[in-house]
């Protein structure tokens, strides 16, 4: 049993093409769905989950994405940019049998991004977040079955992105002034939300967040199949959670190799991190292989072009050494 590995959505540059080649060459037995946000708003993450949305739309605004009343020409370039990525995909996937990951934003990391008419965050307004993440369950249930359609052997995994989940829980997110945060949002209405947007797909859905005190617990119990994180914020706290979610059967994509440009070590140096996490919890090492995917520690936008085709290989390798050498 090979450890696997895969990356986690963004890539640098702008062309469909080429972006869906370079996955579905690095990571031939987990490919993903790229997004390019270098190719303006829509492309971005909180725009292209936008543009998901079923009855709600947005537009961009100078302080970011601003809710609208009626579909703009920011949400139809959304749309427009993943029907274009998910053509590259298809094509580059034709037979392809076995995992493919697509992202879309988390209902609390978009609420915390998209603004209301007054240009508060919509975080604010309890009845907003609902329907927020009633049009987002919508639209993911139809992007799945698109995508499904498009490339029928696939096993489709779903990351949901929340890097501001942590925030959000602990009243950190601030206000459009900036001089205050908005109230922390009660943690079951949190894991509520969560649990009824998973429920949306019937495969493994993975929540991604690469901000530190990533809430493993809350998670686990909203039904979260796997969560990947940024391996290097993790504290020995967190121990116990992680620990936790491992034995309870939670996968870990664990985000070993730097999202910008850096000496890469060996491969076998970049998962040392995993070995000793699994050493100081006392798990078997014959699990880590199935328990742990190797990715990069984000996406790879602020990457130059050759680090993240370099960056994709080495997570495929690192994984390969996991596997071989788990002691």
């Amino acid at each position: 049993m090979s450890a696997g590995a895969t990356g986690v959505g963004s890539l640098p540059g702008g062309d469909a093409r080429e972006a869906a080649k370079t996955v579905t060459g690095s990571f031939e037995e987990f490919p993903y769905l790229a997004e390019l946000p270098a190719r303006g708003p829509g492309a971005d993450m909180i725009g292209r989950s936008l543009g998901l949305l079923v009855d709600m739309y947005a537009h961009v605004e100078p302080s970011g994405w601003r809710i609208s009343d009626r579909p703009g020409r920011d949400s139809k370039r959304a749309r427009s940019w993943l029907g274009e990525d998910l053509d590259a995909l298809e094509e580059f996937t034709q037979g392809y049998a076995g995992k493919l990951k697509v992202q879309a934003v988390g209902p609390w990391t978009l609420a915390a991004a998209l603004e209301l008419h007054g240009g508060e965050a919509m975080l604010q307004d309890p009845g907003a977040c609902r329907d927020l993440a009633g049009s987002l369950a919508e639209g993911l249930r139809e992007h799945l079955a698109d995508v499904r359609k498009r490339i029928p052997g696939a096993d489709v995994v779903l990351q949901l992105d929340e890097p501001s989940l942590a925030a959000v829980l602990l009243g950190r997110v601030r206000s459009a002034s900036g001089y205050r945060t908005y109230r922390a949002v009660d943690r079951q209405v949190v894991e509520g939300a969560l649990r009824d947007l998973f429920a949306v797909h019937d495969g493994e859905v993975v929540v991604h967040s690469c901000a530190p005190e990533v809430p493993f617990g809350l998670l686990r119990r909203a039904g979260a199949t796997a969560v990947s994180f940024d391996f290097s914020l993790l504290t020995e706290r967190e121990d116990d959670a992680i620990g936790e979610a491992v034995e309870g059967g939670t996968k870990l994509f664990a985000g070993v190799v730097p999202g910008t440009d850096a000496p890469l070590s060996d491969p076998g140096g970049s998962v040392m991190g995993v070995r000793k996490l699994w050493r100081r919890l006392g798990l078997a090492p014959g699990t880590l292989a199935e328990s742990v995917v190797v990715t990069p520690s984000c996406g790879l936008a602020g990457a130059s072009p050759a680090y993240a085709r370099a960056v994709q290989a080495h997570c495929v390798r690192a994984a390969r050494s996991l596997a071989d050498n788990p002691e």
